[in-house]
């Protein structure tokens, strides 16, 4: 009995230095560097320059808000902003985005409102936007779960010749989990067209990524699977957009999926809960402050003449606009019915859980009978 073997065409391993089109100086790069990938037009690079920068105060103004206790935590994404921004503006808002936890400016980026993408964070609700109408998963918190959702939404598209792309990000230590292997993996048996996209910001809480892997780079991962894979500097907004959107193409003609590791820093702490300094030097941190994403493309869009003083007045003001609409909606009282826990949970609600809310229900009945012959009796 004879095998049909499929034969495939050799990997080429991922570069081990990452592609780079603009350098720390905002300098445009020719050569090796660049991997074959071309500048974006310099329109492009000042839309995502405007992005980047709004995405940041909204960034900011969270953190303080986190820190003021109007919610209960928040992942900075602040120094990640070229690799959130540069990839997800590859896709089409018909396109699928599976977001991690940390990627509230790629919702942003996206078209929510600050309202819906904090709404988790404060506690209101698991996740507080329409998932069909945006196009985007809920914010995933269990390591790299939402990726298998990528896989098996874009198959099921391509089942239905419906010729979507789906993107779903990962953190460096999501790929240590075995459901990252099973996404890759299913990904690229069935060539779905999913876009796989690592921010390697160097630690998994307080693990750093030499304690994670002892492969090269992270990219180098693909080639098992049997896919691309695209070592890129993730501080550069350009060669992440570039790259990204060249492995969105590949993956809406039928060339199936891609893997892209944009090599970044996380500058805040994983969470305000966490206490970066007991497991990292400040003087690393101030090393990629350095290498800031976003003081990066405005050298090079000063240089090009691109970037004017009232364009960054109405970056400023568009800026600090999202900034107070993004306290608005963390002043206000939510209106929270605990009963709402059960709703969702089951197309059809099953015995038990049933049990679960008329117990319930009972019990915020009689607390609230309870106050009201409280405040009856003062």
């Amino acid at each position: 009995m004879s095998l049909n073997v499929e034969h495939h065409e050799p990997r080429v391993l991922p570069s081990e230095k990452p592609i780079r089109l603009l350098d720390n100086a905002g300098h445009a790069l020719r050569g090796r560097e660049t991997g074959g990938f071309e500048l974006p037009p310099v329109e492009r690079l000042l839309d995502l320059y405007r992005r980047m920068v709004i995405a940041r105060r909204f960034d900011v103004q969270v953190t303080a808000l986190t820190k003021q206790g109007r919610l209960a935590t928040y992942p900075s994404a602040f120094g990640q902003e070229a690799c959130e921004i540069g990839v997800v503006s590859a896709i089409t808002a018909d396109d699928w985005l599976f977001p991690t936890y940390r990627d509230s400016i790629a919702l942003l980026t996206r078209g929510l409102e600050p309202g819906e993408i904090l709404q988790s964070f404060r506690g209101d609700w698991h996740n507080g936007w329409d998932q069909h109408a945006h196009r985007t998963a809920a914010m995933a918190t269990p390591l790299a779960t939402q990726a298998l959702h990528a896989v098996g939404l874009a198959h099921a598209a391509r089942l239905r010749n419906d010729p979507i792309v789906t993107l779903t990000y990962l953190g460096d230590g999501a790929t240590s989990e075995g459901d990252s292997h099973e996404a890759f993996n299913f990904a690229a048996v069935w060539q779905t067209p999913t876009v796989f996209l690592v921010q390697n910001n160097q630690f998994a809480i307080s693990t750093p990524i030499a304690r994670q892997t002892h492969a090269t780079t992270l990219a180098d991962k693909a080639v098992g699977y049997g896919m691309p894979g695209y070592h890129v500097d993730g501080n550069d907004v350009a060669a992440m957009f570039a790259v990204a959107t060249a492995a969105v193409d590949r993956a809406r003609s039928g060339g199936g999926p891609t893997l892209i590791e944009g090599l970044t820093y996380r500058i805040e702490s994983h969470t305000n809960s966490d206490d970066p300094t007991r497991y990292r030097a400040a003087r690393d941190v101030e090393h990629w402050k350095r290498r800031d994403p976003i003081e990066r493309l405005e050298k090079y869009l000063v240089s090009e003449g691109a970037l004017t003083d009232d364009i960054r007045a109405d970056i400023t003001e568009a800026g600090e606009a999202l900034a107070g609409r993004t306290r608005d909606a963390m002043s206000e009282t939510p209106e929270l019915d605990p009963l709402e826990l059960f709703d969702h949970v089951y197309a059809t609600p099953r015995p038990a859980l049933a049990e679960q809310r008329a117990a319930l229900e009972a019990e915020l009945a009689a607390h609230a009978g309870q106050a009201r012959e409280e405040v009856a009796a003062r």
